[in-house]
């Protein structure tokens, strides 16, 4: 199984597979036909306080993920039932962040990446 991260708002694919929504909002402008959600998991997104500080520059990127990831651990058990559940099929983490380089995304894929090696 491979995960990977796209911008919701990018055109889906058959190559997608099982597309998932890991925003707390949904985005802005998109219709749900338009978007071709598979599942919208809110509770994985970033909590507004953590969100805020990084998009205000508040706090860095590497505390960004630091932070992220300890919110992240109160949604392993969930994330890897996610993970079993599409263990044939690759997932697609769909968010709507501009920057495609730091975002809440690429964090997730990297957790759920080990959720996936330690079973």
């Amino acid at each position: 199984m491979a995960i990977m991260i796209k911008r919701v708002y990018e055109q889906p694919t058959v190559q997608d597979g099982y597309r998932v929504l890991i925003d707390r909002l949904w985005p802005r402008g998109l219709s749900k036909e338009k978007a071709k959600i598979d599942e919208w998991i809110k509770d994985v997104a970033p909590s507004e306080e953590l969100r805020k500080a990084f998009h205000l520059e508040e706090i860095s990127w590497e505390e960004f993920e630091k932070r992220y990831l300890l919110e992240l651990e109160k949604y392993r058990e969930k994330l890897k039932s996610l993970l079993k559940l599409h263990h044939n099929e690759q997932i697609t983490l769909l968010y709507s962040y501009k920057d495609t380089e730091k975002n809440n995304a690429i964090v997730l894929k990297q957790y759920m990446m080990q959720l996936e090696k330690e079973d």
